[in-house]
């Protein structure tokens, strides 16, 4: 073999070792600050991941994510495991007025369901939270997945508030932070990573369908009847004539 030839194979084995490596981190934890990438399958199906598309010819596995349609993502989470914090996320969501396909969105992205995720950055756990974020909403164990979710959420929470419930900008600060928001004018900042975590939930948590018009409070009138002679106070929601 001549020397162009092996060091054309030498590269290639160096990619295929790159991928592999690639494939095992996964596995271990989804950094909060990676750029996410996306891409077709031969199936029309959305793959999403926070590494490169493989070249063509080397594949590439991927696994349809929890309560989606045509989405993928390159690592894997298994039903049981979505399940088991299912009740946790209902709950704190339910709890903050927090749309719970948007908060399901959030912990597939920042650590796909990983408890232990932790980001080069020091994000941690299920919601990758900073340690700022984590001492704001007094976690002790931003591991624990009780205290991760509630801090995760209610900081979510927090976010539409300033943000007019705008998920798209209540997004971009969870991922880039508020004053990156407020520097280009309430917008979402021109991040690449910024924006494709963005569009990544989004396509996962679906369109926020709109709610109802709140119906009006009934008004409550205090009227004194006189029963068996005497004065007794009734509160009714006719008004009295």
């Amino acid at each position: 073999m001549d020397t162009a030839k092996i060091g054309s194979f030498q590269r290639g084995m160096d990619v295929l070792r790159c991928l592999a490596l690639g494939v095992v981190c996964l596995g271990i934890s989804v950094p909060a600050s990676a750029d996410i990438y996306s891409w077709r399958d031969t199936n029309g199906n959305l793959v999403l991941s926070n590494t490169h598309r493989p070249p063509d010819g080397v594949e590439s596995k991927s696994y349809p994510v929890s309560k989606t349609e045509g989405v993928y993502a390159t690592v894997f989470v298994s039903a049981e495991r979505t399940r088991s914090f299912d009740d946790l996320i209902v709950e704190h969501s339910e709890l903050n007025g927090v749309r719970t396909d948007l908060v399901r969105a959030v912990v597939q992205v920042e650590s796909a369901y990983n408890p232990n995720a932790r980001s080069p950055k020091g994000a941690k756990g299920l919601m990758q939270l900073m340690p700022a974020t984590a001492l704001r909403f007094g976690v002790a164990n931003p591991y624990n997945p009780v205290e991760n979710v509630r801090a995760g959420v209610a900081y979510l929470r927090q976010l539409l508030d300033r943000y007019g419930n705008n998920e798209k900008l209540a997004l971009a600060a969870y991922n880039a932070g508020p004053g990156a928001v407020d520097k280009y004018g309430e917008n979402v900042p021109p991040y690449r990573e910024t924006q494709n975590y963005v569009s990544r939930i989004n396509k996962i948590a679906g369109a926020r369908v709109a709610s109802a018009a709140p119906r009006p409070r009934p008004q409550i009138y205090k009227v004194i009847k006189i029963i068996d002679g005497r004065e007794v106070v009734v509160f009714t929601d006719s008004k009295p004539q």
